[in-house]
């Protein structure tokens, strides 16, 4: 029996989507959002790693994807908890307040606790680690590691063992970064996609507490993966297919409108469709989706 596919990207409010993925009609964040379910079913709440939404804005998202009742939010931990560590029984109440509204209408697909590449296996890492967890298990759990510390022996297995699905992330090889390979834990199996551009991390490790832009800060996801690179990926997706009741599968190469357009091609490829629900915007010429649009 295929597990459950939730298809979609790490956010929704770019502002170089307008006339690439959105029209140009959809010029305000939350009609932005009602557009974006009709082609997708789930997203990942960025915005929440930057700043504590308040739950009325969440509740407003959740009115703004009625029409899609398979809709689900992922909500990206702050970075207070993950990279700070600075956190307190105040910013606790806001996450939980965050998570309490999507679970309470039905769509909360889980929290992500993403950790730096500076968060490496010890000690004091594993115990911080066992405090978010225990802080917030009574929820769906995804953890990313992205050193490969974490990823040796039976340790994956150990911190599976407290509940949490272990995201298996695609990125460029640069030293002790972990490689591409999808799992399962805990029946659920969360595949983040950040891009190849090997080229632009290097600059942004080089780079790293220097003052950027935007752009600057965003360059290293700026990589449309290929129709091959894609297929490639659709047959490793599919050897934990067993494995799984859901699997959920997020592009994160947001800059130029490369994300929604990878995402809707691995629609086509991991749900077997002869088509899918393309916009008529320049979307469909990333990666020539004109051959997989169904109008």
């Amino acid at each position: 029996m295929m597990p459950k596919y939730y298809i979609g990207t790490a956010g929704w409010s770019y502002a170089d989507w307008v006339n690439v993925f959105y029209t140009g009609e959809q010029s305000q964040d939350y009609n932005w959002l009602e557009y974006y379910s009709k082609y997708f079913n789930c997203v990942e709440i960025n915005t929440s790693y930057y700043t504590y939404v308040s739950p009325t804005l969440i509740g407003l998202w959740v009115s703004r994807v009625e029409g899609r009742d398979d809709f689900l939010f992922t909500l990206k931990l702050h970075q207070d908890f993950t990279h700070k560590r600075d956190y307190d029984d105040e910013k606790i109440k806001k996450v939980r307040s965050q998570l309490e509204v999507l679970n309470y209408n039905g769509r909360l697909g889980g929290l992500l606790i993403q950790f730096p590449y500076s968060f490496i296996l010890n000690k004091n890492s594993g115990i911080h680690l066992k405090k978010l967890v225990d802080t917030f298990g009574q929820f769906p759990c995804y953890v990313e590691f992205r050193h490969d510390s974490w990823f040796k022996d039976d340790i994956p297995e150990r911190v599976a063992g407290l509940g949490v699905t272990l995201c298996s992330i695609d990125q460029p090889q640069i030293g002790s970064s972990i490689r591409f390979e999808p799992k399962v834990y805990n029946g659920r199996a969360y595949i983040r996609f950040h891009g190849r551009n090997e080229e632009a991390w290097l600059h942004s490790i080089r780079h790293f507490n220097k003052k950027q832009t935007y752009e600057q800060q965003n360059e290293r996801y700026r990589y449309l993966y290929s129709p091959g690179e894609l297929k490639e990926i659709q047959l490793q997706i599919e050897k934990a297919e067993s494995r799984a009741r859901e699997i959920y599968v997020i592009m994160n190469n947001h800059p130029g409108g490369y994300a929604p357009a990878n995402a809707l091609r691995l629609i086509h490829l991991l749900e077997d469709k002869e088509t899918v629900s393309v916009p008529d915007t320049p979307i469909r010429r990333l990666n020539a989706l004109f051959d997989i649009a169904d109008n």
